[in-house]
Parts: structure tokens; C-alpha cells; sequence
């Protein structure tokens, strides 16, 4: 009788055991579902991970197309207008300035102005001496006035200069000759040469 009792207690003992151990392991399934072990990512950790490389490689490439965009933009040269011509530019001759250049004419290379109207000298001047072509004379043969200036390409031997004539008019000279036009000529026209009327006769190799 004895016997069967402790056999009794021991069986209960066991099953008391046996009932702990399986509300144990039921226990531990729980935090393992609940919350991750040391070393396993949490469902959420795995969720950020890509949005923050995919951000990471925005940045990225938002920099670096930022340093090539200003590396380009200095590499560029500004470019600015150029000033426009002053008063003050020695291009420009100033109000008054007759400018003289050399000429091709249908008797070769000739001393003409600027608007192409040939020069001539009056084979009664003398060099260095005041224009003796007046009134009558002067009126079909007008003085060649005005501040004489040689033609940026073109080149004369002589010196140009100014002389008074009649009614104080100031001439225009060269080689110490006075210069006259002939009025009512075309351009380039040599038709006054010949007589007491000479062109400046000149060559190619002035020009240039």
C-alpha cells in the first residue's frame, strides 16, 4: 500500500514535469514570433534598408552631375560685346579729314580721294608757292580742301600738306603741289589730264 502511494506521487511528479516543459517550449515560440534573435533582421530593418541605398544613390548622382555642370561652365569662355568705336577711335577720321588713297583709272594707278574723285596738279604753280588757279579757273577747278590723310593702304613717296589760297582758303598740297579736283567728273574719271592738267601718276606697289 505504501508502495502504490509513492508510485502514485512520483507519477504525478512526472506529469507536473512533463506539463511544465511543454508550456516552456510554448512560451519561447511566442518571443521568437514577437520579436527577432540577436543576428536576424526585423521585418522592418529589411523594409528601410533599399529606400535608404536607393536615396543614397540619388545623392550621388545629384553631386556629381552638379560638379561636372559647374566644371563645364567654367571651362566656358565668357564672351562680352565688343565697345563700339569712340570719338576718341584713330580709325575714325575726324569731321574734316579728306582722306587720300591710291587708285586704279583707266591710265593706271592715280592719286584720287577717298570718294574716288582723281587729284590733279596746274602746271603754273610752283612748288611751295600759293595756288595761281583763281576765280574762273577756280570755279571749273575747285581746290581740293580739308585735312589731307593717306588711306590705311595706301602709301605715297611725298608729304601732303596745307597752303593758303585765294580768300583764305586752305588747299591741300603734295610734294609741295596744290591739288585740284575737276568739277562735275565721274568717279575715277581722268578726262581732265593732258594740257596744264597733270594726275598724280602712282603703282601698284602703293597700295598695300
Amino acid at each position: 500500500m505504501r508502495k502504490s502511494g509513492w508510485a502514485a506521487a512520483t507519477g504525478l511528479g512526472s506529469l507536473v514535469l512533463l506539463l511544465a516543459a511543454c508550456g516552456g517550449s510554448s512560451g519561447s515560440s511566442t518571443v521568437a514570433g514577437g520579436a527577432p534573435s540577436a543576428g536576424e533582421p526585423s521585418s522592418a530593418a529589411s523594409a528601410t534598408a533599399p529606400s535608404s541605398s536607393v536615396s543614397s544613390a540619388t545623392t550621388a548622382a545629384t553631386a556629381t552631375a552638379t560638379k561636372k555642370a559647374r566644371a563645364k561652365a567654367s571651362a566656358t569662355p565668357h564672351r562680352s560685346v565688343a565697345p563700339q568705336p569712340s570719338s576718341g577711335d584713330q580709325s575714325i577720321p575726324p569731321v574734316g579729314t579728306t582722306v587720300i588713297i591710291v587708285q586704279n583709272s583707266a591710265i593706271g594707278y592715280v592719286m584720287a580721294e577717298a570718294n574716288h574723285q582723281v587729284l590733279y596738279t596746274y602746271s603754273k604753280d610752283k612748288q611751295g608757292g600759293p595756288p595761281t588757279c583763281t576765280g574762273s579757273c577756280a570755279a571749273a577747278w575747285p581746290p581740293a580742301t580739308g585735312t589731307p590723310q593717306a588711306g590705311p593702304a595706301s602709301h605715297f613717296p611725298h608729304q601732303f600738306a596745307l597752303v593758303k589760297g585765294a580768300g583764305g582758303v586752305s588747299q591741300i598740297t603734295y610734294n609741295g603741289y596744290p591739288l585740284y579736283l575737276l568739277k562735275g567728273a565721274k568717279a575715277l574719271s581722268t578726262a581732265g589730264n593732258g594740257g596744264e592738267w597733270h594726275v598724280i601718276k602712282l603703282s601698284a606697289s602703293n597700295i598695300g
